[in-house]
């Protein structure tokens, strides 16, 4: 199977985990939205639970490596690393929103090897933006960087249940704003 057919079919997943929840979507529905055949669904993934697994796993992984290049993109400037950082998770929160509520809601359903590895790597992401935060401010201790950063993913990750009656463009510069002047970070000029 083609690269983009696979992840053609975990957005579907996604989505339809999104709208239902992960028990409440069979393989026979789920292959019928991707076009297939529900056991033709086994020829690409073992079972149900490890599409959820790929799924949250690869978007913890993605997170963390484009991270990883916001805070290089910074050139040892913590604002600007900060800056980057919230500017690539919003863009994340606002194209990936199933993927937000699915980690939200269906995270008991997945493998514990694979809930151990989503966590190692949201533990790394974070501890990103927490080291960025001790930068910017040298009176800040690490527990206090770490809370700053998830309050600030609280804020983000809202875009599923936030601005339904506000466009993308505009949701994007309050969010921004919001979690900039939270973290202490002047926005760019």
């Amino acid at each position: 199977m083609s690269e983009s057919r696979r992840e053609q079919i975990l957005a579907t997943a996604a989505d339809l985990f999104a709208a239902r929840g992960f028990h409440g979507v069979s393989v026979a529905e789920l292959g019928a939205a991707c076009g297939i055949s529900g056991p033709a669904l086994y020829k690409h993934f073992p079972s149900k639970q490890a599409m959820l697994a790929e799924m949250l796993t690869s978007i913890s992984e993605r997170l963390l490596e484009v991270g990883r290049e916001r805070v290089a993109a910074g050139g040892g400037d913590p604002a600007a690393a900060l800056r980057g950082l919230v500017d690539w998770h919003l863009e994340f929160a606002l194209t990936q929103r199933a993927l937000i509520v699915v980690q939200d809601r269906d995270w008991e359903s997945l493998p514990e090897d694979a809930r151990a590895q989503v966590r190692r790597l949201q533990r790394s992401y974070i501890a990103l933006w927490a080291d960025q935060l001790r930068a910017l401010d040298a009176h800040l201790d690490e527990p206090s960087s770490y809370a700053a950063a998830q309050a600030a993913f609280g804020l983000l990750n809202s875009t599923p249940r936030a601005g339904h009656a506000v466009p993308d463009a505009r949701l994007r510069d309050l969010l921004a704003a919001m979690a900039l002047a939270a973290l202490g970070v002047a926005p760019a000029h």
